[in-house]
């Protein structure tokens, strides 16, 4: 582990209740269902880029807090997201709501919301911060209603834009603009404005491989479990591109795998979506997308970081950008 990914988890560990010092057995459950994702581990990129970007910006002295704050969201939205999709597993564990009762589980995602804020106000609640924050929130909230949405509605008349909106505002936000708009507020400075847009067009990309690797990628790296997307039935780029250009008998029977809830998809439907979809071209024509996009996002980013004072923060933050998309399988 990074020293400076040591950093934000200490703030995390720190925030979070102990089981040994709980008063009751329950309330040391409680705090082991707390710390199950934190202590997982995680890249934490996204903390990470809220302190290199601060650092680039000259001052990084109240960075930590914000970038612990950041990360607990992330960790409360995987755990709301996980019982809403019913999802297998989270970095290469069972999700928690496979280990807990699902209440138990969401409950825990609650109060990890709660401490994201109370580090936040601990930390001098600075209004700009704290509205990034809300911003942040609201924005993935309202892209997971149209992900969410589009399954239970049975939709199948999408188009990429559809997507892209969706997607800009689930993950593209928090992965690709929001830690960067909070280095700069943390260090009392207006964010660059291509942090918004280009920004924007990373966290796209980081969502479209993300779907990439769902179908291609191996499980043990990729840290969830494999064509899960197909499982859940998610209205991805990909499925969309290949539902465009299927055969009308092989896109109804896709369709009719695809409104089934997933206990009653069969592993061999499954199976015969997963690699129709890999045999369309579908998947490669993804990755290339998402890899142009960040190209473009990744150099107008190199410039706007290149006017900040410090040239070698900004070089570190410009490098993990490019970590936040170079994934493989």
């Amino acid at each position: 582990m990074s020293q400076l990914k040591e950093e934000i988890f200490r703030v995390i560990d720190e925030a979070l209740p102990v089981p040994e010092a709980a008063p009751r057995p329950e309330l040391a459950e409680y705090a082991r269902i707390l710390r199950e994702y934190p202590e997982r581990g995680g890249k934490m990129l996204r903390g990470q880029l809220v302190v290199l970007t601060a650092r680039a910006y000259g001052d990084d002295s109240a960075s930590l807090p914000v970038a612990a704050a950041l990360e607990l969201f992330q960790n409360w939205v995987l755990i709301h997201d996980d019982i809403e999709d019913d999802s297998e597993e989270r970095r290469g564990q069972p999700a928690l709501h496979r280990i807990y009762p699902p209440a138990l589980a969401l409950n825990a995602g609650d109060a990890l919301h709660a401490t994201m804020w109370r580090l936040l106000v601990e930390a001098g609640g600075r209004r700009k911060i704290m509205a990034e924050f809300a911003q942040l929130v609201e924005t993935t909230a309202s892209g997971q209603h149209l992900d969410l949405s589009w399954v239970l509605e049975g939709r199948f008349d999408l188009t990429p834009a559809d997507y892209f909106e969706m997607v800009e505002r689930k993950a593209g936000y928090y992965t690709g603009v929001a830690p960067l708009r909070l280095g700069a507020l943390a260090a009392g400075k207006m964010p660059h404005t291509s942090f918004a847009t280009a920004g924007l067009e990373l966290g796209v990309a980081f969502q479209i491989i993300d779907d990439v690797l769902n179908l291609e990628g191996v499980r043990e790296v990729y840290g969830k479990e494999i064509a899960g997307d197909l499982w859940e039935g998610k209205r991805t780029l990909i499925l969309i591109d290949y539902l465009s250009q299927a055969p009308a008998a092989e896109r109804a029977r896709a369709e009719e795998i695809l409104r089934q809830p997933r206990e009653q998809k069969s592993v061999e439907d499954v199976a015969w979506l997963h690699q129709r979809i890999l045999a369309s071209g579908a998947v490669a024509r993804a990755r290339q997308l998402a890899e142009e996009k960040a190209a473009a996002a990744l150099a107008e980013l190199e410039e706007a970081l290149s006017t900040l004072p410090d040239r070698q923060a900004a070089a570190e933050t410009l490098a993990l950008l490019h970590k936040l998309v170079d994934r493989q399988k």
